[in-house]
């Protein structure tokens, strides 16, 4: 079954070796990190939010079941959560075969009309509609999003999705128009002398200091501190995207420093931290180059950032060690 589900991630991604070549390649490293890996932004808010009213919840991976068992054994609260876990090598064919939501259906006791499938793979989706169920995707590779159309709807993050909308019941956690998030942090350059606007470039920051990196499935207008070379911490709101060019994709983050700052900040070092979610960023089509982001911060966007950052909720971020002078180690933060 492992076979299957490797072929089939070769296939969907395009990847230029054999199955057998992907697996014996893959799956030390996969061991080596799922200690190390970070939910998706909103994954644990919406799998306690549906265990919390008591919607059953199951957990189909194309994986075996060992290797499931054990990644979600790092996240808290996971495997109670979940009523049925099952794994590629308990079922006759893995995705994008039915077989797996079937089966998770027929162990929860429901019928599988009635079940909504969230999935990041196009092998999963078409699984899941030959399954009779409804599927939101949340793209594993953004900029490829056109290619799931046949889910009933594509998000760019977790934190776009409303359960309501699903007939699940409704979030209630949103403060003031904004949504507490689990922080995460950035480190950049700016590329000019405004810290208004114009975009950073990112840095990755060691990877034993970073216990929140900017995850793949990041979308939308953010808000939290900044700390700008020697200055002080300010307030900050951002966009952040996946920029789409003949050329490749790359994330691209545009900060709004909710302050005067007089002198020249080019090349000046900016630390980042999010603490909170305004929205999601609207989407147009382009004739050409297919489905993109707007990536403005909008005056509404700064005045809501600015009045959710008094907030004790946020304000206390502020006295985060990561915003402390640049010369510190980054290692003083945890």
């Amino acid at each position: 079954m492992h076979c299957e589900s490797a072929a089939a991630i070769v296939i969907d991604y395009n990847l230029p070796l054999t199955a057998e070549e992907f697996s014996e390649k893959i799956i030390p490293m996969y061991q080596e990190r799922w200690p190390q890996v970070k939910p998706l932004p909103g994954a644990n808010r919406l799998i306690k939010h549906l265990h919390k009213h008591g919607i059953p919840l199951a957990l189909a991976s194309n994986s075996v079941r060992k290797n499931v068992q054990k990644k979600i054994s790092y996240q808290q609260g996971w495997k109670e959560s979940f009523s049925v876990i099952l794994g590629g090598d308990e079922v006759n064919h893995g995705k994008p075969s039915p077989d797996i939501y079937l089966e998770s259906a027929k162990m929860m006791g429901v019928d599988p009309s009635r079940c909504l499938v969230i999935e990041d793979s196009s092998v999963g989706i078409e699984a899941a509609k030959a399954a009779g169920m409804k599927v939101v995707a949340i793209p594993s590779i953004p900029f490829r999003g056109d290619d799931f159309g046949a889910a009933n709807c594509v998000l760019y993050s977790l934190l776009e999705f409303l359960p309501d909308q699903w007939g699940l019941p409704a979030f209630q956690d949103w403060v003031q128009s904004t949504l507490p998030i689990e922080p995460f942090y950035v480190s950049g350059v700016l590329r000019d002398g405004d810290p208004h606007g114009t975009p950073i470039l990112m840095e990755h920051l060691p990877e034993e200091n970073q216990t929140a990196p900017l995850p793949i499935q990041t979308s939308g207008v953010f808000f939290g501190w900044a700390k700008l070379g020697t200055r002080g911490a300010f307030k900050v709101v951002a966009s952040i995207q996946w920029d789409i060019s003949p050329a490749g994709a790359r994330k691209l983050i545009r900060p709004h420093v909710l302050a005067e700052i007089s002198s020249d900040t080019a090349g000046e070092k900016l630390r980042l931290l999010f603490v909170g979610f305004i929205r999601k960023l609207h989407r147009e089509r382009r004739a050409k180059e297919g489905s993109s982001t707007t990536s403005a911060v909008s005056e509404e966007d700064k005045s809501v950032a600015a009045a959710a950052l008094d907030l004790p909720a946020f304000a206390d971020h502020k006295g985060n060690p990561f915003l402390a002078d640049p010369s510190n180690p980054l290692k003083a933060y945890s």
